[in-house]
């Protein structure tokens, strides 16, 4: 991880460059008008990780320049929230007091939330005894926050392993456990901005006219549910995918937190899920799911940065509206080669997660043409 260089007062600049790049690159689909959806300019990270470095009896949080590659000391994260900001130079200060907690630590890991809440993961080159869970414990007290030791096949949680985030979409708060160790969202501003655009355009949706009664959505690659429990008041029903076990069962959770009772989830990946529905490979882990009382109009997609492989874009073509979100324009550009033969975008948008990056999240909406 290396430490952006946050300059407030450039951000409009910089994302207006990074704007005219993905208007650029994404020219020859004829596109609308690109939406833009601002972060913060600063304080705007969730998550943070920092590498501790010994010296003698002291230590610190060590990162390493982009371009350089050298090393150098972090005092402050502009990047991070504040919340992170707050607790950093404090929490290090006080595990330098303490043999136990200093002995053979190389990484500390935040995991913050927009209520303030902070999880603390402290990971170690040597097993984790007593004493470290007594002196851990104290520091867990003292400054108000959850903490996690780690060490090789060992996992000491003192309290619990999550925190629960708040998102407002369009006036509604959601609420959602975040698993220490497990893919969120780093961004919550932006997040917000992503849940709420996709919210609006499923809102579309359900309304068009040439949808005569409300119709289910397909989503794959579901995650803890951040967009599933957003985007189910809009669908009869939803089908949702996803093949990491802690996000399967954090959805699950997320789904009782906000009241969800229209969502089925099915721990396939995308591959075994186009599989299914190809009738090609019957899966034990769909048995108690009818895929065919499904009347699916829509569906969301939100891969990683390796995009769609070849069958789930095959799969994605037999619906009517396509919601893609995309961590990397340079897969979605190439799925959107083989999804534009059957669809034209009707939306396109840019929710700049990672500003002062080239790193750009896109969402389109395809309609079959």
């Amino acid at each position: 991880m290396s430490l952006p260089t946050v300059q407030p007062e450039r951000y409009e600049e910089q994302l207006a460059e990074k704007a005219s790049r993905i208007r650029s690159e994404f020219a020859e689909f004829g596109i609308p008008e690109l939406e833009l959806f601002r972060s913060r300019p600063e304080n705007y990270r969730m998550r943070a990780e920092f590498h501790v470095w010994h010296e003698g009896d002291h230590c610190y949080y060590r990162m390493f320049d982009p371009q350089t590659k050298q090393p150098f000391e972090v005092t402050s994260f502009p990047s991070g929230s504040e919340t992170i900001n707050r607790l950093m130079m404090p929490l290090i200060e006080a595990i330098i007091a303490s043999n136990h907690l200093k002995k053979r630590l190389f990484q500390v890991e935040f995991l913050t939330t927009q209520t303030q809440e902070a999880l603390v993961s402290l990971i170690y080159h040597r097993q984790l005894d007593d004493d470290w869970k007594q002196e851990a414990t104290e520091l867990q007290e003292r400054f108000g926050i959850r903490i996690i030791g780690r060490a090789r096949k060992q996992k000491r949680v003192l309290d619990k392993d999550y925190v629960t985030e708040t998102l407002t979409v369009d006036g509604k708060a959601f609420h959602y456990t975040q698993v220490e160790n497990s893919f969120t969202q780093p961004n919550a501003g932006v997040n917000e901005h992503m849940l709420s655009w996709a919210s609006r355009t499923s809102q579309q949706i359900a309304l068009s006219a040439s949808l005569k009664e409300r119709s289910d959505l397909l989503e794959l690659y579901c995650g803890n549910g951040n967009f599933t429990c957003v985007l189910a008041g809009h669908f009869e029903k939803v089908l949702a995918t996803e093949i990491a076990k802690t996000s399967v069962h954090s959805a699950r959770e997320n789904f009782k937190l906000n009241g969800v009772d229209n969502v089925e989830i099915a721990r396939l990946s995308s591959e075994e899920f186009t599989q299914a529905m190809n009738k090609e490979r019957e899966f034990r882990r769909l048995s108690e799911i009818d895929l065919d009382s499904y009347r699916f109009s829509t569906i969301l997609v939100d891969p990683p940065r390796a995009g769609l492989d070849e069958g789930t874009e095959k799969l994605v073509q037999n619906f009517d509206n396509i919601l893609y979100i995309s961590c990397n324009p340079e897969t979605l550009k190439h799925n959107l080669s083989t999804i534009c033969q059957t669809h034209k975008i009707e939306k396109i948008a840019l929710f700049d997660q990672f500003p002062y990056t080239h790193h750009a999240e896109m969402g389109v909406h395809l309609i079959r043409k």
